[in-house]
């Protein structure tokens, strides 16, 4: 018979094991199940007819309802096609776990140890092996070599502008230090896909280091400014590729309860890495000024190093060895991550059947394809949107102008060289102290939430900062200015880390569907960078022509826009399963805009003019739990065309 994939139309369950859901491979010469191609799929459609407008839905779990026997015939097939017979008995285990997570420890299969270790997983979710720290410690310097090589730039501009007698250049200014993210948007994030194709996660990491140690040694040898910015462009081929594959790594490599948690340790050391690179601005500031620029930069080479001596000790990821065929490969690195054998082998033939459902789903693509469903599918295009929202915010909102020209900002408002050294530590120092909150904020309050409370402030603190410029430096004054500043920038850090800092990366990683995931991730970091770059580029430009003052109210401007793109185009994603962020992004974007709206006036209504009021109706008909933890009670789309949002109101 035909080996082929077959789609289980029961509904998924929330609390899938590995945090992923996949169809099982079945056997049948049973006509396919006809899709309705009238609903909403701007007539895309994948190899086996199904509307690509709701191809997320289908990654929801298939094994529920599907007999025992035939569940056994697919587990058995797959351990003997890939030389695992030896480890049959604990892949059928494994298989009947995913059918039922919620009912696992009743299952009359498993021994009293095999249930302990189920159990364990929720109660004691970070009892994990010690190579699985291992691997997050890689992880963890590998983003603090992000952090460190955008700032060590910090303390170094405010030097070797003079130096390299590029300080009345504004433009070979602003190239020079964004030279990096230049390259990171027009090749490094698009360098990401073929690299993991042909190296795999721990290749990329590894090579994606290797050029920022050669290129730190680079900058710090640099003797004019054409060579610096081509020591810093290089340096971006490497931050683009790694800003993509280290979270990707991070994630395929962690169980499902502590996925989120060490996922977001990107940001949190990457903020880590921020902070050293200011340090190290300190460290070196009294040298000569020819000698201390130079060791600033040069100062980046150690931890990159470090991350390559250390990644290929670290297991590849079990997801890229399957999708080579490298099963035998994949059930070792599983049961490196994993506390027992049977965990290995229920995460192992999980991501084996998805595995095989994205390549149904994709066969016959290409790069360019999977890019324009990006914008083509209505579902797509609204993750499309919103994650380009965050990430554009996420440069917009300014911070990167404290973090690259902060040391500049202090000595126009006042400071010695020396003291604005020290000042730009401190907002690393904060930096990382307050993106440690979102650790535990991020999967309570919301992705959403966290930037709507935060970008008022953002914008406040901004104008702050700017306006605090209009203070006369005289004798009197001077230091109610440089105080005046560095407090609005310092507030500014302290509501920025734990809201557009960490959200961006962790929202775009999983709005998208599974089967573009990888490209969507790809035009998500690229429009990061992109916008790196314009900040990095105009801020001088936007100095001359407005002064601290307007330059700050400018990106306080653009927190004000951005809190109203968060309203009305940004759903929230927070512990959402693949079905219901279909749903979720199956909700046209004027209905959502339009329900924000009513819901923001309903709250100003209640909560400021003390009204008693009805509660507003529920925006996805009968999924009033979503994001709340109650499991996936949303209706898919009926075959007569009713959507899954309420229209009442």
């Amino acid at each position: 018979m035909k080996e082929e994939i077959a789609v289980n139309p029961s509904p998924g369950k929330k609390d899938q094991p590995d945090g992923q859901a996949a169809p099982i491979v079945e056997h049948s010469e049973e006509p396919k199940e006809q899709f309705d191609k009238s609903e909403e799929s701007n007539g895309i459609y994948d190899s086996e007819g199904r509307p690509t407008e709701n191809i997320a839905a289908i990654f929801e779990n298939p094994l529920a309802g599907i007999p025992r026997e035939q569940l056994f015939e697919d587990v058995g097939n797959f351990c003997r096609k890939f030389g695992l017979e030896e480890h049959l008995d604990i892949f059928q285990k494994g298989v009947l776990i995913s059918q039922s997570p919620a009912t696992a420890l009743d299952l009359p299969d498993l021994n009293d140890d095999e249930k302990d270790a189920i159990r364990r997983e929720k109660t004691h979710k970070w009892s994990q092996p010690w190579q699985l720290y291992f691997m997050a410690s890689m992880c963890s310097l590998a983003a603090a070599v992000q952090g460190m090589d955008e700032t060590a730039n910090n303390g170094a501009q405010a030097i070797y502008r003079e130096q390299l007698d590029i300080m009345d250049k504004p433009s070979i200014y602003g190239l020079v230090v964004g030279a990096p993210y230049l390259a990171c948007a027009i090749l490094g994030c698009w360098l990401t896909e073929p690299m993991n194709r042909y190296f795999a996660r721990r290749g990329t990491i590894f090579i994606s280091c290797f050029i920022a140690a050669i290129t730190s040694v680079w900058e710090g040898l640099a003797d004019t400014w054409y060579n610096l910015f081509l020591a810093r462009f290089f340096l971006g081929l490497g931050i683009g590729a790694k800003s993509s594959t280290v979270p990707v790594y991070a994630a395929e490599c962690s169980p499902a309860p502590i996925r989120g948690a060490l996922v977001m340790m990107w940001q949190m050391w990457t903020a880590f890495g921020i902070m050293l690179g200011n340090i190290m601005g300190v460290a070196f500031m009294g040298l000569s000024k020819d000698l201390s620029w130079r060791l600033m930069l040069g100062s980046t080479v150690v931890l990159p190093l470090i991350v390559c001596a250390q990644v290929y000790f670290c297991p590849e990821s079990p997801r890229w060895l399957i999708q080579h065929d490298k099963i035998d490969k994949a059930f070792t690195s599983f049961r490196i991550f994993r506390p027992t054998d049977l965990q290995a082998a229920r995460d192992l033939y999980y991501a084996y059947v998805q595995v095989e459902l994205e390549r149904k789903v994709n066969k016959g693509k290409n790069f360019f394809t999977m890019f324009w469903e990006l914008f083509s599918v209505p579902r797509n295009a609204r993750a499309t949107l919103a994650s380009w929202i965050v990430m554009f915010m996420q440069q917009f909102c300014g911070v990167n102008v404290i973090a690259y020209y902060s040391t500049t900002i202090f000595t126009d408002s006042g400071y010695s060289i020396q003291q604005a050294l020290l000042a730009s530590m401190g907002t690393g120092i904060l930096n990382w102290v307050f993106a440690l909150p979102a650790f535990f904020t991020i999967d309570t309050w919301g992705r959403r939430n966290l930037l709507l409370f935060t970008f008022p402030f953002l914008a406040i603190f901004l104008f702050w900062s700017g306006f605090s410029f209009w203070i006369e430096p005289d004798n009197k004054t001077s230091k109610a200015r440089v105080a005046m500043v560095t407090t609005g920038m310092y507030l500014f850090e302290v509501f920025y880390s734990p809201g557009e800092g960490p959200v961006p990366f962790t929202y775009s990683a999983e709005a998208f569907p599974l089967h573009v995931r990888e490209v969507g991730m790809s035009w998500a970091t690229a429009t990061t960078w992109c916008f790196n770059f314009i900040l990095s580029f105009t801020w001088q430009h936007l100095l001359d022509a407005f002064k601290p003052q307007g330059a700050f109210g400018w990106y306080a401007a653009w927190c004000i826009a951005g809190w109203f793109m968060v309203l009305l185009f940004v759903p929230e994603t927070k512990e959402l399963t693949l079905e219901e962020l279909d749903h979720v992004f199956s909700v046209p974007t004027w209905k959502h805009a339009t329900y924000q709206i009513k819901n923001t006036i309903w709250h100003i209504r209640v909560w400021v003019f003390r009204q008693k009021l009805e509660p507003m109706p529920p925006l996805y008909q009968g999924t009033e739990q979503l994001g709340e933890g109650g499991g996936s009670s949303g209706q898919k789309k009926s075959s007569n065309g009713t959507p899954p949002y309420d229209t009442s109101y």
